[in-house]
């Protein structure tokens, strides 16, 4: 089952959707990672990756380490695969998104669901529980005299 974070829209921005950003592996950021960051409006994420990803390619057959450059540029796809959503999190958050918690469903229109099913829920209002601690008015007063073990038996001496 799959963890998806929910983010909540700025208070003054005129966007009322919130947006579910699923936490985990993503496929498209590791095969083409420069895409799906530009993709996912990363912009300055999506260039330094483009940048680092062809000078790793040119160092690689300049020097003749092919394999070395290849192997380096298989890392970095690994990291946006891995921390890709981590980065879109972090982004939201920069533009005044708030993270409203985590839902735990198996797709996406499941995590909506359970969301709105909480969200629902809280906004019942609810009666007060009664108290299960007495109140002090109501307490026995205290027993005076001699008392023998630990229990003192009232109205005995």
């Amino acid at each position: 089952m799959a963890s998806y974070v929910v983010m909540e829209p700025p208070a003054g921005g005129g966007q009322a959707e919130m947006t579910f950003v699923r936490d985990g592996f993503t496929w498209l950021g590791f095969l083409v990672p420069p895409i799906w960051l530009a993709w996912h409006r990363l912009w300055i994420a999506a260039l330094l990756t483009f940048a680092v990803m062809a000078i790793l390619s040119a160092l690689g057959e300049r020097l003749g380490l092919e394999a070395a450059g290849s192997a380096l540029s298989l890392l970095v796809s690994l990291y946006v695969g891995l921390e890709g959503q981590g980065l879109r999190i972090s982004a939201l958050r920069r533009r005044g998104w708030r993270e409203w918690g985590v839902v735990e469903a198996g797709r996406l229109g499941d995590a909506e669901i359970r969301h709105v099913l909480e969200t629902g829920e809280a906004s019942v209002e609810q009666e007060p529980m009664p108290s299960i601690v007495p109140d002090a008015s109501q307490a026995r007063p205290a027993q005076t005299g001699m008392a023998l073990g630990l229990t003192h038996t009232p109205g005995r001496p």
